[in-house]
């Protein structure tokens, strides 16, 4: 932004950087969402940047291999990826600068180096035996050893594959030398024509009224309908307006596996599912989830749990242009796979498909698979108010939901709501009540409040439990409001100008 760039420009310089700094995060291996609001404009612009099944992909093969579901570190678990797509597509459309100067700061980043996060040191010490022996280890593990915090790092490698694309554009990444490493990496499951194929997609949001204000998300194949009816229901509950209140947190615990619990069924490419946006959140739907919530822990049946590798990043420029982007390995680094010596990390998207035979999320060629991101953008008679997002992969909605609720119906400001505790449900059985795990922060009338409901209390350190949440909220003052997840070191909240 003080290049001149705006906030597309800006999202897309931040996501290159923690591409190349939190490769368990993110990185050009992987897919991309976003949602950008202009003033002026009745919907923000959203943008499906996540890959397909390549055309060598086949549920039967797997079945007959042996698997019942998808595996995680093979090459059936990788989908084209849409990172790169995404980055240019948002470029030609909204952006005001070149890609090459865009991308310049990770370029310097991973050319010159940058000191190791204490997450970074953690994440790639355990996964060491998975990734150091790829062709792409070699610039993660200098000498053959995981590096230490504050170490600085280059990734020379990853650094000439973001020149080609910075002086190729696309083909610097979908075709030459990185496409052929994606092909031979995934062992023909992705082929050169599906690399060739790739194309994002511009999509009507979801969106709906909740809290005074619009909430916007991405439509299926994105898990983000989930954010807007758990804020749906919990809206009908006449919860108390207290965080120290357990009813508080048990009417939003129970409004969020109410909308959760039946996301197996129905989430997958938006061309395969039987029933559409509109249905999951229609008001009759969410109504009947409502009124089925009681003052005890129900007994919903249980999603199966997404993790995810994740980076979510917001911004907001001087003319009110405003990006939630959200960008993804999913299982951390990925399958595990690097695209040859290229640097490049290949994500393992593909993993969210199932094996069920006529299952509408049925893993097949072409196919997009149930996504775990999901950003959001918020507004007010027409107005940007709130642009909001978190990684986590299955807890995202958990998260964007606890965010929203304390900042529009407990009032809380950006620091306010970022510093309050939070839970998370990984999984609850079918016919078993809610386990949710607390952050060891929570008041603890609330700890003993949600066991007396007949939720299965634990609790965990907060200093490393879930986030970073990312957050800007605009205030009726005109002022911007931003703060920094203090949860997770390498979160951010930073002006554009120091003005």
């Amino acid at each position: 932004m003080r290049a001149g760039g705006n906030a597309v420009d800006a999202a897309v310089a931040v996501n290159a950087v923690v591409g190349v700094v939190r490769p368990t995060d993110c990185g050009v291996g992987g897919d991309l969402f976003a949602l950008i609001h202009r003033p002026g404009d009745e919907a923000p612009a959203v943008l499906n940047a996540s890959g397909r099944a390549g055309s060598g992909a086949s549920a039967q093969s797997l079945r007959e291999a042996g698997f019942d579901d998808m595996p995680i570190d093979h090459p059936a678990a990788v989908t084209v990826p849409g990172c790169v797509d995404g980055w240019i597509t948002l470029l030609d459309r909204f952006g005001s600068l070149s890609l090459d100067a865009v991308l310049g700061p990770a370029i310097r980043f991973a050319t010159d180096g940058f000191p190791i996060s204490v997450e970074m040191a953690d994440n790639l010490a355990a996964l060491s035996d998975v990734i150091a022996d790829q062709p792409s280890g070699f610039e993660l593990y200098p000498g053959g050893r995981p590096p230490a915090e504050g170490e600085m790092l280059a990734r020379p490698a990853l650094a000439g594959t973001l020149r080609s694309i910075a002086s190729q554009g696309r083909d610097g990444f979908y075709a030459r030398e990185v496409g052929a490493a994606i092909e031979a990496a995934t062992d023909g499951w992705i082929r050169a024509e599906d690399l060739d194929a790739n194309a994002p997609e511009w999509v009507q949001p979801a969106r709906l009224d909740v809290l005074g204000e619009t909430a916007w998300t991405i439509p299926p194949n994105s898990q983000g309908y989930i954010t807007l009816a758990t804020l749906a229901i919990f809206e009908q509950l006449g919860a108390p307006h207290d965080f120290a209140d357990p009813d508080y947190h048990h009417l939003l615990i129970e409004a969020y596996r109410a909308a959760a619990w039946d996301r197996e069924l129905h989430l997958a490419d938006p061309d395969a599912m039987t029933v559409s946006t509109d249905d999951l959140l229609h008001p009759l739907r969410l109504e009947e989830r409502a009124s089925a919530i009681t003052s005890r822990a129900g007994a919903w049946p249980a999603p199966d749990p997404l993790p995810g590798g994740t980076a979510y990043m917001c911004t907001l420029d001087a003319a009110g242009m405003g990006v939630s982007l959200m960008q993804s390995n999913f299982y951390g680094i990925g399958s595990g796979l690097s695209a040859g010596s290229t640097g490049v990390w290949l994500h393992n998207r593909g993993a969210g498909f199932s094996l069920q035979p006529g299952h509408p999320n049925e893993l097949s060629p072409g196919k997009r698979p149930a996504h775990t991101l999901a950003p959001s953008l918020w507004t007010r008679d027409g107005a940007l108010t709130m642009l909001l997002g978190s990684r986590g992969g299955d807890l995202q909605p958990q998260l964007v939901a606890q965010l929203a609720a304390d900042l529009l119906y407990l009032g809380m400001d950006p620091a306010q709501a970022q510093a309050m505790p939070r839970w998370a449900l990984d999984f609850f059985g079918p016919g078993v009540a809610s386990a949710p795990a607390l952050e060891d922060t929570m008041p603890a009338a609330v700890i003993e409040g949600l066991a007396a409901r007949g939720h299965d209390v634990t609790t965990v350190p907060a200093q490393r439990a879930w986030g970073p949440v990312s957050v800007i909220r605009t205030a009726g003052d005109g002022i911007h409001h931003a703060a920094a997840d203090p949860r997770i070191s390498t979160a951010a909240a930073s002006p554009a100008s120091h003005d």
